[in-house]
């Protein structure tokens, strides 16, 4: 199923400038000194590239994403962040194919995601490339090899210009000098490096960042917020981000959806967010107790509605056991424990019948 107006949302990349711009070229030092636009000018954009519809999906009955409503435009960075457990990583996953939506819709490049066959979801997933949590590198393979790999799987390109798109990519990141070496001989940062590169292989229109700064010293953070900052500028392509660190979140962004416990609790521009952050604390006390829990995550205060929540469990009946009749214990469990009690009272009479003969 196409979604109406699906195609007229194309992304232009262009060409591909050639020179590291993460931190060493001209280009470079132009994307350090530049700030994300501060209003992408949605509107003016057309259709979507990326369309969550009411999204529900869920896991042994319990809704992990609930209703969520998302729209990301062509060129723009969006930032999805929220809580350990909030959903982020899930809906990300559906929007990738992996996960298939429960309820509503998912529509990407004007197809909907859900319903589309094998072959035209692996034709789809040529359109975006993905910066895995550790980088996701084949360790037998060196980074140029890592990098040639997409080229050669799914292009028709000869030896000789799949080696001139893996030089490119690898400068872009500033790896190019490394090319013949395998991941276990470089650092953290240039495993990320090496596999947004990897990433980029095809000139995808849309990129997905799954936590590009988890594990990463200060300097090193701040270069791959760089490199994704530069790549939306200089080449044009539609970011999707999912973090926790703001640090990061507050340099890249153009607008940022904030999820908690499964629901999207608010998408705004970045600076929506920037003054929800900077409110102090007399004028917090005001504030809706969704915004409050929004500004205690984005200051990563110790006292607020996040907390609070945390606390409002009943530690000492939890240690006692002692539930209420709207919690009874989790059935599966109980039923495990009483089969292996059984199959433990066989054994021990099996052996006893062996022992009397």
């Amino acid at each position: 199923m196409r979604r109406p107006g699906g195609r007229g949302c194309p992304v232009a990349t262009g060409g591909v400038p050639v020179g590291y711009i993460g931190g060493v070229s001209a280009a470079a030092q132009a994307a350090t000194n530049a700030q994300p636009p501060s209003t992408p000018a949605s509107a003016s954009r057309g259709e979507p590239v990326i369309s969550c519809r009411n999204l529900v999906k869920r896991f042994d009955g319990r809704a992990v994403l609930d209703g969520i409503n998302l729209d990301v435009y062509p060129g723009e960075t969006m930032v999805i962040m929220g809580g350990s457990g909030s959903g982020k990583s899930t809906l990300l996953r559906c929007m990738i194919g992996t996960f298939k939506p429960d309820e509503g819709e998912l529509f990407m490049f004007g197809e909907n995601v859900a319903e589309l066959k094998p072959r035209d979801l692996d034709d789809l997933r040529k359109k975006f490339g993905i910066l895995f949590q550790s980088g996701a590198l084949f360790n037998s393979m060196t980074l140029a090899e890592n990098v040639a790999l997409p080229l050669q799987e799914h292009t028709d390109l000869g030896s000789e210009i799949v080696d001139i798109q893996v030089k490119i990519k690898l400068e872009l990141v500033g790896l190019r000098e490394h090319a013949e070496k395998f991941p276990a001989q470089i650092s953290g940062g240039m495993k990320k490096r090496a596999g947004l590169a990897r990433a980029l292989a095809l000139d995808p229109r849309v990129l997905f960042y799954d936590e590009p700064s988890a594990g990463l010293d200060p300097v090193t953070s701040a270069e791959i917020d760089r490199l994704i900052v530069a790549l939306s500028k200089h080449v044009g392509v539609t970011s999707v981000v999912v973090t926790h660190e703001m640090d990061s979140a507050f340099t890249i962004a153009d607008r940022m959806a904030m999820l908690d416990k499964g629901k999207m609790l608010v998408v705004e521009k970045r600076e929506w967010f920037d003054g929800i952050r900077k409110t102090g604390e007399a004028e917090a006390g005001k504030l809706p107790e969704g915004q409050q829990l929004i500004r205690q995550f984005l200051r990563g205060d110790a006292e607020g509605p996040i907390t609070r929540r945390r606390a409002s469990t009943n530690y000492q009946d939890d240690l006692l056991g002692v539930r209420g009749a709207a919690e009874p214990p989790p059935e599966p469990s109980v039923v495990a424990t009483r089969r292996v009690r059984r199959s433990w009272r066989r054994r021990g009479e099996s052996a006893d019948q062996e022992q009397e003969s």
